[in-house]
């Protein structure tokens, strides 16, 4: 049985209609009138333990509304949640004890406390014994800093600061699920490499993560499942890599040679790529498809023309891929 399960999710929030000013505040009292707004619309979705899952789509596709009915934040209008067979609603107390939420625009530390407070209160709250606590707490230091920030009240803190404080209020009781809503935003780039490093071995370790993320540095190397979201419905689930396989297929050739070509020559040997000059007159950049050759058939196509002195093969990021989802350049098939 998985562990994270949501069958038939759907979300609907109703949105007041009234005019503006006074006058339609008060003609709202008497005509009331409501537009419904599907923000999860029959979602599916099942998370094996230990799995690391991207969960990404457009700004409104859905993403934080479905950590929000997954985690109990929010009621479901209809559909079913259950997270290791428990259900969000009806059994919340124990849930909380297994789930671990980030929002990257929200923050659950006690503003007009320390952080070092706050997190103390967690620790009773979770019933955490002080030595497991210091274990913790001496780990969270080594990646998230967290030394200069313990004595901070939380509304003095910067947007960095409080989004390394609340890392560690969301992992502090080590639950077996993880809900990470944009969790390296406002982070600089050095400790956002070590967050990621720290989020890889919480992976290791068995932990069940979904992130949702605009900043797709934090899905490639850590997801390998890849959910797109759009419009409330899921257009696709599948394996990251696959997805790269499939809809990115150029590559980029880069080669440096002993001696000029001309490009007519390499266009010659190479029938079907694209092939540009690059920087200097001994540099060529080969746009070719993967499914229609391999970087070694072009090398060996083009090695009788003159000696190669460096090469190596640019592959595109998933970025390009869902940026091209989002233009709708690509329909993925959910079903895939």
């Amino acid at each position: 049985m998985a562990l994270v399960e949501a069958r038939q999710l759907t979300k609907v929030f109703r949105r007041p209609e009234k005019d503006p000013g006074l006058r339609g505040a008060v003609k709202h009292l008497f005509v009331r009138r409501f537009t419904d707004k599907v923000a999860v619309d029959h979602v599916d979705l099942s998370i094996e333990a230990g799995e690391a899952v991207a969960y990404v789509g457009p700004n409104g596709a859905g993403k934080s509304t479905t950590v929000k009915l997954l985690s109990g934040i929010l009621v479901a209008t209809s559909g079913e949640v259950r997270i290791d067979g428990l259900s969000p609603q009806q059994d919340r107390v124990k849930l909380a004890h297994k789930i671990g939420v980030l929002f990257g625009q929200r923050t659950q530390l006690w503003w007009d406390l320390p952080v070092s407070e706050s997190l103390a209160v967690l620790r009773d709250i979770y019933g955490i014994d002080h030595g497991t606590y210091r274990q913790r707490m001496a780990r969270f230091e080594d990646v998230l800093e967290l030394g200069e920030v313990l004595p901070v009240l939380g509304r003095k803190l910067s947007l960095g600061q409080r989004m390394r404080a609340d890392l560690a209020a969301a992992l502090l009781h080590a639950p077996p699920v993880v809900y990470l809503d944009e969790p390296t935003i406002g982070l600089d780039l050095a400790v956002k490499d070590r967050v990621r490093e720290f989020f890889r071995t919480v992976r290791d370790e068995g932990t069940t993560v979904m992130l949702t993320s605009h900043d797709l540095g934090d899905i490639e190397g850590f997801c390998r499942r890849l959910v797109i979201i759009d419009e409330g419905r899921i257009i696709f689930d599948g394996d990251l890599q696959a997805v790269k396989d499939t809809f990115a297929r150029e590559r980029i050739l880069n080669l440096e040679t002993e001696t000029a070509v001309p490009l007519d020559k390499l266009r010659e040997a190479l029938p079907g790529a694209e092939i540009e000059a690059g920087e200097t007159p001994l540099q060529y950049a080969v746009r070719f498809d993967r499914f229609a050759m391999t970087a070694g058939q072009a090398v060996t196509a083009l090695a009788p023309l003159t000696n190669l002195v460096d090469f190596h093969v640019d592959e595109p990021s998933i970025e390009d891929v869902i940026r091209r989802v989002y233009s709708g350049e690509l329909q993925l098939d959910a079903a895939a």
